[in-house]
C-alpha cells in the first residue's frame, strides 16, 4: 500500500507543478525503474551472494523487513528532488521559447552539474556504511548507493531528457478539461513576468529600445562627462574669469 500511495501522491504534485500529463508519467515510471533495479540488486548480492568477498558480507544472508521501506522512501525523495530540479529549468526554457529540444538542451545544461555534484555527494555517503561490520548497515548503504547511481545517471540525467526530446512539444501539454480543472500554481513565475512585459517594453522604448538603448545612454553620458573633464583641464587665458569674462 505504501508504494501505490507515493506514485498516485507524486503524479497529482507534479501534475500540478508542470501542468502536463506525460511528464509526471515519465518521473513515475524512472522511480519504478529505479526501485526495480534496487531490489534486483539487494537480492544479487546478498541472497544469491555476489560480492559477497568484495562486500565483506556472508556467502549468503537474510534481507532485513524494513530495508524496502526505507529504501522505497530515500530513493522517492532523492528522485523526485532530481526530477524536479532538471525538469523544472527545461519548462521554463520552453515557456520562454516554446521550442522544445533547445529547451531540454538548455536545462540540462544549467541543472546537470548540480544533480551530479548532488548524486556524487549522495553515493559517497552511503557507501561509506558498506564499511561497517553490521549486516543491516552494510546492506542499507549498498542497496541506496546503487540506487542513486541508477536514478541519477541513467534514469534522470540520460532518459529523461532523452525522452523530452523525442516527443518535443507534446511533453508539455495539457488537456483542456484538466487545465479547467486543476489549479495553475505558477511556480516558475510565469505570469508574473508576462504581467510585467507590458510596462518593461514601454521603459525600453521610452530608453530607447532595451539594452543597446542603455547602452547608447550610457555612451553619450561617458562622452559628456569626458568634454566636460577636458574643459575643466584646460588653461584659462589670463585675466579672465571661468566663464570666460574679464576677471
Amino acid at each position: 500500500m505504501f508504494l501505490p500511495l507515493i506514485v498516485i501522491l507524486a503524479l497529482i504534485v507534479l501534475m500540478l507543478v508542470f501542468r502536463s500529463v506525460l511528464v509526471p508519467v515519465k518521473a513515475v515510471l524512472g522511480f519504478l525503474l529505479t526501485i526495480a533495479a534496487s531490489f534486483g540488486f539487494v537480492v544479487w548480492v546478498f541472497q544469491d551472494g555476489n560480492l559477497n568477498s568484495l562486500l565483506g558480507v556472508p556467502a549468503t544472508s537474510p534481507i532485513t523487513s524494513f530495508l524496502p521501506i526505507i529504501m522505497i522512501a530515500i530513493l522517492f525523495g532523492l528522485a523526485m528532488d532530481y526530477e524536479v530540479f532538471l525538469v523544472s529549468r527545461m519548462r521554463e526554457s520552453y515557456l520562454r521559447t516554446q521550442q522544445a529540444i533547445p529547451s531540454v538542451i538548455e536545462g540540462f545544461s544549467a541543472s546537470s552539474r548540480v544533480v551530479t555534484a548532488a548524486a556524487i555527494i549522495m553515493f559517497s555517503v552511503f557507501a561509506s556504511f558498506i564499511s561497517g561490520d553490521d549486516l543491516v548497515v552494510k546492506s542499507f548503504g549498498a542497496v541506496l548507493a546503487f540506487g542513486v547511481l541508477i536514478d541519477a545517471f541513467l534514469v534522470r540525467m540520460t532518459l529523461v531528457p532523452a525522452v523530452l526530446a523525442m516527443v518535443g512539444d507534446r511533453a508539455w501539454h495539457f488537456p483542456r478539461w484538466l487545465d479547467r480543472h486543476v489549479p495553475d500554481l505558477d511556480v516558475e513565475g510565469e505570469q508574473l513576468i508576462r504581467a510585467a512585459q507590458p510596462g518593461q517594453q514601454a521603459a525600453d522604448a521610452r530608453g530607447g529600445g532595451g539594452r543597446a538603448g542603455r547602452r547608447r545612454l550610457a555612451s553619450q553620458v561617458g562622452l559628456r562627462a569626458c568634454e566636460t573633464s577636458r574643459r575643466a583641464a584646460e588653461p584659462r587665458a589670463p585675466g579672465r574669469g571661468p566663464q570666460g569674462s574679464p576677471g
